[in-house]
C-alpha cells in the first residue's frame, strides 16, 4: 500500500512538473512572437526615467527657459501688481507642476495602465518614443518659449522674446493677424480647448486664469472678443508649439481632435464654396535661436504626421498604423546633451 501510495505521489508530481515546464514554454513562445510586446515593455522604464529626470531639472533650475519664466515673472509682477493671479500661473511652466510636464506624467500613465485604449501595440510604442522625446531638456526648454514670451508681451516691450523674432517682425513675415497677449497659446491643449457655438462655429476658450488674458491683456487693452477657429487658422502667427512642437506635445487623442476640427471646418466652408485656409498648411516664420534637436524633431514629425494624419491612435477600430518614423532618429534623442546654456537668442 504505501508503495502504491509512493508512486501515486511521484506522478502527481511529475504531472505538475510537466504542466509548470508546458506552461513556461508557451509563455516563452508568446514572448518570441511578439517584438513589439518586448519593445514597450524595455521602453516604459526608459520613458518614465526620462520623464523623471525632466521633472527634477525643472525643479532645480537646470532648465534654460525655466529659468527665464521665473525671471520674467519677477519683473511682470513688480511692472504690473494686478496681474500677479495670472503671472503665478505661468510661474508653474517653469516647474514640475506646469501643464506641460503634467501631460506628459498623464500621457505615461494612460500607455502603462490603459493599453486598450490605443488602437493596436504599435501606437503605444510610437507614443512612449514620443513621449520620451518630448522630455528631451533642450526641446522642452524650446516648447518653454512660448508661455515665456507671453510674458515678455505681458511686459510692453521691457522684457524681449527669447528664441523667437519681434512680434512685429513675425507678423510681418507671415501676414498674420494681431491675436493678442497670448495668442501663442491659442490652440495648445495645455491652456484651453476649441468649443463649439448655438451656430457651430469654433471658438477658443482658455482654462481656469488664463481667461484673463481675455478680460486683462488685449490688443490695446480692449476685448479682443472669440478667436474663432477658422480666422485664426488663416491668419495665426508664428508659435513653437505649432510649428515644432505639436506632434510631440500633444496626446494621439488630442491630434486626432484637432484633426477632425479641421476637417469639419474645411467641409463648411465648401458646402458654402469659400476657400478654407488650414492652420497647419504651412509653416510660419518666426523661430530665433531654437536648437538643433527641434530642427531634427519638425523634420522626423513631418514624415510621421503625414503618414498619420487621418489616423486616430485611440480608435479602437482602426488599422494597424505604419511604424514610427521616430525609431531611426530615436538614439539622438537619448544621447542628446542635457546642457541647457546656450546662447540668450531673443528678439525684441
Amino acid at each position: 500500500m504505501n508503495d502504491n501510495h509512493s508512486i501515486f505521489k511521484d506522478e502527481m508530481a511529475q504531472m505538475q512538473i510537466t504542466k509548470t515546464l508546458v506552461l513556461a514554454f508557451v509563455l516563452l513562445l508568446s514572448a518570441c512572437g511578439d517584438p513589439v510586446q518586448e519593445q514597450i515593455d524595455a521602453q516604459i522604464p526608459l520613458t518614465e526615467q526620462r520623464v523623471q529626470q525632466l521633472g527634477d531639472m525643472l525643479d532645480s533650475g537646470q532648465i534654460r527657459n525655466a529659468k527665464f519664466i521665473t525671471q520674467y515673472a519677477d519683473t511682470v509682477a513688480k511692472k504690473s501688481p494686478q496681474l500677479l493671479s495670472i503671472v503665478d500661473e505661468f510661474r508653474k511652466d517653469a516647474t514640475s507642476s506646469g501643464p506641460l510636464y503634467q501631460a506628459l506624467l498623464e500621457r505615461v500613465d494612460l500607455v502603462k495602465t490603459q493599453p486598450q485604449m490605443f488602437a493596436n501595440k504599435q501606437a503605444r510604442f510610437e507614443e512612449l518614443l514620443n513621449i520620451y522625446q518630448a522630455a528631451d531638456p533642450i526641446l522642452y526648454s524650446d516648447a518653454l518659449s512660448d508661455p515665456l514670451n507671453v510674458l515678455a508681451d505681458m511686459s510692453d516691450g521691457e522684457l524681449p522674446r527669447v528664441n523667437s523674432m519681434s512680434k512685429a517682425q513675425s507678423m510681418a513675415a507671415n501676414n498674420a493677424q494681431d491675436f493678442g497677449v497670448g495668442e501663442q497659446l491659442i490652440g495648445n491643449p495645455a491652456y484651453g480647448q476649441w468649443q463649439t457655438d448655438s451656430n457651430g462655429m469654433s471658438f477658443w476658450a482658455w482654462y481656469g486664469v488664463y481667461r484673463l488674458l481675455d478680460d486683462v491683456l488685449d490688443i490695446d487693452r480692449k476685448r479682443r472678443g472669440k478667436v474663432y477657429y477658422s480666422r485664426w487658422g488663416k491668419s495665426r502667427n508664428y508659435s513653437y508649439y505649432h510649428d515644432y512642437g505639436r506632434t510631440r506635445y500633444s496626446s494621439p487623442t488630442q491630434l486626432s481632435k484637432q484633426t477632425q476640427l479641421e476637417t469639419r471646418t474645411r467641409k463648411s466652408f465648401e458646402s458654402r464654396g469659400q476657400r478654407f485656409t488650414s492652420a497647419y498648411g504651412k509653416n510660419r516664420s518666426g523661430a530665433s535661436g531654437v536648437s538643433s534637436q527641434s530642427k531634427t524633431a519638425q523634420a522626423s514629425a513631418s514624415r510621421f504626421s503625414s503618414n498619420n494624419t487621418n489616423k486616430s491612435k485611440f480608435a479602437k477600430s482602426s488599422s494597424a498604423t505604419s511604424k514610427s518614423k521616430y525609431s531611426k532618429s530615436n538614439a539622438s534623442f537619448r544621447n542628446s546633451s542635457s546642457s541647457t546654456s546656450r546662447g540668450f537668442r531673443r528678439g525684441k
